[in-house]
């Protein structure tokens, strides 16, 4: 197959421990996402995976076996394992649990450790020898991942998640539980420089050092207003790394060979990189070019592998040592002029990364101004003037709600610029990139902060002259899809048309038909049960606002779908053609995070053409048609 690699996933391919130039990767596959090995040294690409569904976890190990997750419609299934240069499949964990991947670690000696989470919930952690039936050794009833196995395979860390409280149990291979991260009493104690009280916050896992003998644990501390380093050993327990704090999430990996760290910071929606000595307490940033590093990893030597993007610019693997990674294919030429503005209110200042059609490609800059201490501020900015005719303008509304939109490449923003149309990608209250206390900030009743967010901006721009307050439309998957049913009928004057892909839509019956982990956290956030809090369900469920939609609404549900259940938006739909709402409909025969990019170019497609009957024609001389083949996966979930 040559070198020329479309990116599906924003993930760096995996590397063999003891051969670097041996690696593995999900790619682009006709449109699917597979896994493919690339042997570095022969600049060689082989195709390990070829299902109906597209595969999207995989491995290597130190013996060079490609490992890859054989999952279903709805997630669930087992490893497998073949030899990086080919030949037989084998399953890795024979008579292991059903179930979805939670994570898979592999010593030099063949020691296989892997959490899945059964049907019935919790998280079950397998250990095992390669190509064995494994034993459980430990069972958890809330949502967990593996957080981590140290290299001679004598611990392993299982990261925890339970009412919002992130928890590390670090065990042996037997199950014996060694520590509980955090855990305040003990001797632990004297070792955190926070006080006397131990640290507050939630610590989430970031793996065991690679180098055989150290057994340190590293991971990254949450702070009521920023983040720091932390790692553990038995010897000397816990320890918090007061000393290098950020302001922003970030994430956090071992350099191979050294006791260094590379922290990767996500900070009004762009990246940076921080190459941290925990021992010498210093802290460099590490150059890349301005925009999105939706991976890093440091490798043998000191070299560096990231992959990079900004929305001008489809992602592309960079490399600083002599390692040949993939190269991708033709890649296509982004049109469009892309910017950024800061709207004021009075939660705080609300981030937008938008994108106006126009011949002139590329980057203008910051719509606002900066005050002397370089913070942002609300004004009119410079060097940029609005159109005479705002062209329509499509809020793309990101999901998670744990997420941001970044200064990275999105094929639907790239097909609706090239439509003509603007591109609005707001990172409201509840996202993350802009710190803990931005993400926390979420609101009392669930969704009504993020659309009050919306509708902000929304009028931020038609009095800047960027929108026309006749033509603004909303599309979002997932809880960004629900985002946009809520908005449409909490706020029915102010959009003129939404599109929903895989959207909560009744809250009470999502909760009843979703997974255990989603229904653990709706109780969270609503504070118990559509039974013991009813009216919370009732004030943030779109279905009680149904309806008063007036604008257009096309609405995408996938029949095997088990996180946005189709039962409850069949539920929405019903009550829509009750009152008489217009709307459309499109069912896909996939769960909720399909591999195969057909899918989501059919929904691509059926959503310009719902956009061009809804709103006003863009100016014309903008394309109408999007390229007809776009580089990356959908937009995230």
């Amino acid at each position: 197959m040559g070198d020329a690699f479309r990116v599906f996933l924003a993930a760096l391919p995996e590397v063999c421990p003891r051969d670097a130039r041996r690696m593995a990767l999900a790619a682009d596959a006709d449109g699917r996402c597979e896994v493919f090995t690339w042997d570095a040294a022969t600049r060689s690409a082989r195709q390990v995976t070829d299902r109906p569904e597209g595969t999207v976890h995989h491995a290597v190990d130190a013996d060079a076996y490609v490992w890859w997750f054989d999952e279903d419609a709805e997630g669930r299934g087992h490893w497998w394992f073949q030899p990086f240069d080919g030949g037989c499949r084998l399953p890795g964990l024979p008579g292991a649990p059903t179930g979805a991947a939670r994570g898979l670690a592999v010593t030099a000696d063949g020691t296989v450790a892997a959490a899945v989470a059964p049907r019935d919930g919790g998280t079950s952690l397998l250990v095992g020898r390669r190509g064995r039936a494994p034993r459980e050794v430990y069972r958890t009833a809330v949502q967990a991942r593996l957080g981590g196995f140290t290299p001679e395979g004598d611990l392993v860390a299982l990261a925890t998640v339970s009412d919002g409280e992130a928890t590390v149990i670090v065990m042996t291979p037997s199950g014996r539980v060694v520590a509980t991260l955090p855990h305040l009493d003990g001797p632990d104690r004297r070792n955190e420089p926070d006080g006397p009280d131990g640290p507050d916050g939630r610590f989430w896992c970031r793996g065991f050092s690679p180098r055989p003998g150290r057994s340190e644990l590293l991971l990254v501390h949450e702070l009521e207003d920023g983040y720091q380093l932390a790692t553990w050993t038995a010897r000397r327990g816990l320890v918090t790394h007061s000393w290098c704090r950020f302001d922003t999430e970030i994430t956090a990996c071992w350099y191979p060979d050294t006791d260094e760290v590379l922290v990767r910071q996500e900070r009004h929606g762009r990246s940076l990189l921080h190459r941290v000595s925990l021992h010498d307490r210093t802290r460099r940033v590490v150059p890349t070019p301005a925009g999105s590093l939706l991976d890093a990893a440091p490798r043998p030597g000191g070299g560096l592998h990231y992959l990079w993007t900004d929305t001008a610019h489809p992602p592309v693997l960079r490399t600083t040592d002599d390692v040949a990674l993939p190269a991708p294919g033709p890649l296509p030429r982004v049109p469009g002029r892309h910017t950024e503005l800061w709207t004021p209110t009075p939660h705080g200042s609300l981030h937008t990364l938008l994108s106006l059609p126009g011949t002139d490609d590329g980057r203008l800059g910051d719509v606002t101004s900066r005050s002397a201490t370089g913070t942002r501020s609300g004004g009119e900015g410079t060097g940029f003037r609005a159109a005479a005719v705002p062209p329509p303008t499509v809020f793309l509304v990101h999901g998670g709600p744990a997420d941001h939109d970044r200064d990275a490449y999105d094929a639907t923003v790239h097909s609706l610029v090239a439509s003509g149309y603007a591109v609005a990608r707001v990172n409201y209250r509840g996202s993350t990139g802009y710190g803990p206390r931005w993400r926390r900030a979420f609101g009392t009743d669930v969704g009504h902060a993020q659309v009050d967010d919306l509708a902000a901006v929304r009028a931020d721009l038609v009095r800047r002259g960027l929108a026309d307050d006749r033509a603004t439309a909303l599309w979002g998957v997932s809880w960004g899809a629900y985002l946009v049913l809520l908005a449409l009928g909490t706020r029915p004057r102010t959009w003129q048309a939404g599109i929903a892909v895989k959207p909560v839509a009744d809250w009470v019956a999502a909760h009843r038909t979703t997974t255990p982990a989603l229904r653990a956290l709706d109780v969270r956030w609503f504070g118990g049960t559509p039974e013991e809090a009813p009216e919370r369900y009732a004030r943030s469920s779109p279905l009680t606002y149904a309806a008063k939609v007036r604008a257009p609404l096309l609405l995408v549900g996938a029949e095997r779908d088990v996180k946005c259940p189709p039962e409850q938006i069949r539920n929405y739909t019903a009550a829509l053609t009750a009152a008489g709402v217009a709307h459309e409909q499109m069912w896909l025969d996939t769960g909720h995070d399909g591999y195969d990019g057909a899918a989501h170019v059919a929904v691509l497609r059926r959503s310009l053409t719902f956009l061009h009957t809804c709103l006003p024609a863009p100016a014309a001389d903008t394309p109408s048609r999007p390229p007809a083949q776009l580089p990356g996966g959908p937009r995230p979930r």
